[in-house]
């Protein structure tokens, strides 16, 4: 008897609390407060602004916690107004309120922060503000959550960020990249599985739904996007990160990091990715990272190690255990595909090429192993050539991976492109086919190493 009471005053409190925290998000004048809220929304909805302003003012006034879309729409009734102002001391007066009413959505409702600092930032650019203003808003982004940033501001925030510190702190340089790209990575991973999960479908023989449509082409753009991040982040970053500044900013550090995980990791990363293994300190370094974290990333590059010492049955003992102790597809395809690079760095192409096809069934989707293989075929056009016309077929087959690439990944359609670009400035000319006797689309089978059947431009 004594359970129920307790049970029954327990649960009259909790929806007096409830009734009490639902007073509080609508005022003291709650019903006029929903009102208001209602007419406002009806109005500002469908970009009907004038009359929505007055609701929307009391409710600011009375209710700001009642609801997030008084910020939402609040910010575009401002800024149609700023758009419509006929002087400069009117502009800046709207403009105050701008920034006014997104301090009050961070206030009142501070979620979502990355997505909030990064539109914040937005609307100061376009308002002309002073460009440390635009920065200092990014950086609020970024600090909150940097998936939540627009592919552009992510791009812009990187460029004004390593302009500010290439020359003071290099390292603080590398370490904001990596924080970026791994956002960016982490998000191209996400929208690739819902792609691929949708492609298969289709592939099935399934149709997809009128929703799964729109997500499968919002997924291909949103991939295409943040593909051209990562190009114009490693554009920006490539005048900072050279071999001359990395290995001696590393040689001072690794000290103090050899037991750091994360920092070993990219420290090896950045070195293996900018070329700049063949100072003594990137084995050092290696070995660092596999005693400190022996893991399926640090064996992978232990195995390249081993292939520099010649030691290349070892090499493959663990390599094969990297990729046995790895359960995730898109993992184990990046392996694969870090091997490629290996046996590329090494002249083995064809095995580069068996590395790039196992990534390639792992994850069917990664682009990055098309475009692998058709720099491996550009740049065996003399050797797999006889004549000058053999040798121009070779790009054409380097054009088809590229081309191929671009149809499975999105996200590198823009470097792709200029694969294509480039190779088919290379492939036999119309005049150089009729030259030969041969017949423009028809079958040419390529030799060498290559053995691929392509057709005649």
């Amino acid at each position: 008897m004594k359970l129920k009471i307790g049970l029954a005053i327990g649960v009259f409190l909790l929806l007096g609390i409830a009734s009490t925290n639902a007073q509080d998000k609508y005022g003291s004048e709650p019903e006029k407060c929903k009102t208001n809220l209602s007419i406002f929304y009806e109005y500002a909805k469908v970009g009907n602004y004038d009359p929505a302003y007055e609701p929307w003012k009391w409710c600011i006034e009375n209710c700001p916690t009642s609801s997030k879309n008084l910020y939402k729409y609040g910010i575009k009734m401002a800024e149609d107004k700023y758009s419509k102002a006929t002087t400069p001391a009117e502009a800046q007066k709207i403009s105050k309120e701008i920034d006014e009413i997104y301090e009050l959505r961070v206030k009142n409702f501070p979620d979502n922060l990355g997505k909030v600092y990064s539109d914040w930032a937005n609307s100061l650019v376009v308002r002309d503000v002073p460009q440390e203003e635009v920065f200092t808003k990014l950086a609020h982004s970024f600090k909150n959550d940097p998936s939540g940033m627009s592919v552009k501001n992510l791009g812009l925030y990187f460029e004004m960020f390593t302009e500010k510190n290439k020359d003071i702190n290099p390292q603080l340089v590398f370490d904001t990249y990596d924080d970026i790209t791994e956002a960016v990575s982490n998000k191209m991973d996400k929208y690739s599985k819902e792609l691929d999960a949708l492609v298969a479908k289709e592939a099935s023989g399934q149709n997809l739904s009128s929703k799964e449509e729109k997500k499968k082409h919002a997924r291909e753009v949103n991939l295409t996007a943040l593909g051209q991040v990562e190009g114009n982040l490693d554009n920006t970053l490539s005048e900072v990160a050279t071999c001359e500044r990395l290995v001696p900013l590393y040689k001072g550090s690794f000290e103090k990091n050899k037991n750091d995980v994360k920092w070993l990791k990219r420290a090896v990363s950045r070195l293996n990715q900018k070329g700049c293994t063949d100072d003594a300190l990137y084995p050092k370094m290696v070995e660092a990272y596999v005693n400190a974290a022996p893991s399926s990333d640090a064996y992978v590059f232990y195995a390249g190690i081993l292939i520099d010492k010649g030691e290349d049955n070892k090499a493959l003992e663990y390599f094969d255990k990297a990729i046995s102790i790895e359960t995730d597809n898109y993992k184990k395809a990046k392996y694969y595909y870090r091997g490629a690079l290996i046996m590329k760095k090494k002249g083995a192409k064809s095995r580069a090429r068996d590395y790039a096809y196992k990534a390639l069934k792992e994850r069917p989707s990664m682009g990055s192993a098309y475009l692998l293989i058709a720099n491996l075929y550009a740049s065996s056009a003399n050797s797999c050539g006889t004549d000058e016309f053999s040798k121009r077929m070779v790009y054409v087959a380097a054009s088809d991976k590229a081309r191929r690439a671009k149809s499975v990944d999105p996200g590198i359609t823009s470097t792709a492109n200029k694969y294509i670009k480039s190779y088919m400035a290379s492939a036999p000319s119309k005049k150089l086919v009729f030259t030969e006797g041969k017949a423009s689309g028809s079958s040419y089978k390529i030799g060498c190493w290559i053995g691929e059947t392509v057709k005649i431009p």
